[in-house]
């Protein structure tokens, strides 16, 4: 019998690229709420802004 395969399935779109941010407690606090309220991760919310920004 064929073992499986161990870890993660791979994904089409992988998330390869880091991003180091510095924030003020406010901007914080924000992206918090914001992430609170639409029950994102913070990774998420910071994702969901940058789209924010294309369809302008």
């Amino acid at each position: 019998m064929p073992q499986k395969p161990r870890g993660r399935p791979v994904s089409d779109n992988t998330k390869t690229l880091r991003v180091d941010v510095r924030l003020t407690e406010e901007e914080m606090r924000l992206l918090d709420e914001y992430c609170k309220q639409k029950g994102v991760s913070r990774p998420q919310g910071l994702r969901n802004g940058i789209y924010a920004l294309n369809k302008k």
